[in-house]
């Protein structure tokens, strides 16, 4: 396949002011495959003296604050034509990734990342480039990275990604480095990668290495969503609907529950979620759902500092994360709303409706099961207010997802409410966390509703 960079479709230009000195650049990159019908944005990220960035847009900051938490960018994976095909590639890119040369004429430092287990149950992996700015002064350039990676011991069967930066003009005299990264995502399995990058006059820079990826001993439970020996792309955004979700059908079991999920940052006064946040909690979301003895599902997201249901979806088989993913967008994080100002606990208000609507319902699905990070309100809510709820006759959880457990030790104010059902806690902190919760989780419903049926066909027959 012939790697086109004509006609791009320019993402825009963001630079950071002063005091954050950094420009960002973005720019798509497309396949030529009629499979294929999306691009996607690439960034690369500059360091520069700041002494350049004199009367930059302040409007831009907020943009590049939003920009800062995203991990790595996703390689684009190339496919062939027709499957079966050869993937044809520049030959002379194809000369350097078969013979492993390392090439020097763009000084280049790169350093690969190593494999790490993320909440979506995936190794992340990928690499850094360090270039020094003087190298690219002009007027503007275009670089271009292809890779290959394939495991070990199958070196046919190797999956092929490029990636293309669009670099601003830069002055010859520009200090610091340039700096390029890009993820992807890998099964168990040992891995080599044959990596290089060039510039439009076709000067390289080369590399490889080895990478394995392996799950230590006492999490080899945990099955992974994705294959061992696999190599894929790296999601742009979480909110992607989980075709895994379709491959475990449910047992006798046929499990449903009710979801209620705090979409909030970690940090109380941060002014966005972050991409580590919502890749957790819709991992948590995601995790249950492919769970063979769930059947069912619905779901509450919602924001408790905003006081307010921002997605709802009614028991369904699966959940739609893009609906989900376009709700949230919705949310004003980091506002203040006048009306909550004038209640003096709005935030536990919230919470105590939210419970006596969704929990204290005349049906219950066969679990109710809250998720989300800390959420330390100004008051907990009154156990006398819960208790008028009654009894309900499902058990009641809480996924409680918090990267430092030591930071707050305290409980907070959803798991002071759940006491009242006799609920449970889970605290999740790493990606074993979420599996090992999950699975102890739903062994408890699946016991509690076989134990309630037993309990029913016993009563049917004292009649």
């Amino acid at each position: 396949m012939k790697i086109s960079m004509s006609n791009p479709l320019d993402c825009g230009i963001i630079v950071k002011p002063a005091a954050l000195p950094y420009v960002f650049v973005w720019r798509p990159v497309k396949e030529e495959m009629a499979s294929r019908l999306s691009g996607s944005c690439s960034p690369v990220v500059f360091k520069l003296a700041p002494s350049r960035l004199v009367g930059v847009s302040t409007v831009l900051i907020g943009v590049v604050l939003s920009l800062l938490p995203q991990p790595a960018p996703a390689q684009m994976l190339l496919k062939p034509s027709q499957p079966g095909e050869a993937l044809n590639l520049l030959p002379s890119d194809m000369a350097i990734l078969e013979t492993g040369d390392v090439r020097q004429d763009i000084p280049c430092t790169v350093t690969d990342r190593k494999p790490e287990l993320g909440f979506d149950l995936r190794f992340h992996s990928g690499f850094d480039v360090s270039i020094p700015l003087r190298e690219l002064s002009g007027s503007g350039e275009t670089l271009t990275v292809v890779f290959r990676v394939y495991p070990r011991e199958s070196p046919l069967h190797a999956s092929y990604f490029v990636q293309h930066f669009n670099v601003p003009a830069i002055e010859e005299d520009a200090k610091g480095d340039a700096t390029l990264q890009g993820g992807i995502d890998l099964g168990e399995g040992n891995y080599h990668v044959d990596w290089l990058m060039r510039d439009r006059a076709d000067h390289l820079c080369s590399s490889s290495w080895d990478s394995s990826s392996e799950l230590a001993p006492k999490d080899k439970p945990i099955p992974l969503f994705i294959t061992a020996n696999q190599v894929t792309e790296t999601s742009p955004q979480p909110f992607t609907n989980d075709s895994a979700a379709d491959q475990n059908k449910p047992r006798e079991d046929n499990l449903t529950v009710k979801l209620l999920v705090n979409f909030a940052p970690q940090e109380a006064n941060s002014a966005a979620l972050q991409r580590t946040d919502t890749d957790a909690l819709v991992s948590i979301l995601k995790t249950i759902q492919r769970d063979p003895h769930v059947a069912h599902v619905s779901l509450v997201a919602f924001n408790i500092d905003e006081g307010r249901v921002v997605y709802r979806q009614e028991m369904a088989s699966s959940i739609d994360f893009p609906a989900l993913g376009k709700a949230l967008q919705s949310m004003k994080l980091g506002t203040v709303n006048l009306q909550h100002l004038e209640q003096k606990h709005s935030d536990s208000d919230f919470l105590e409706n939210l419970i006596a609507t969704e929990v204290g319902s005349t049906t219950h699905p066969d679990a109710v099961i809250f998720a989300g990070p800390k959420a330390m309100l100004s008051a907990d809510v009154p156990q006398d207010s819960l208790r008028r709820i009654g009894d309900i006759d499902c058990p009641v959880f809480y996924m409680n997802y918090t990267l430092n457990p030591l930071a707050t030790p305290w409980k907070d104010s959803i798991s002071h409410a759940i006491r009242t059902f006799k609920g449970t806690e889970y605290t999740i902190s790493r990606p074993r966390d979420l599996w090992f919760s999950t699975s102890e989780m739903v062994g408890r419903i699946v016991r509690h509703k076989r134990e309630r049926a037993m309990a029913t066909a016993v009563g049917g027959g004292a009649h």
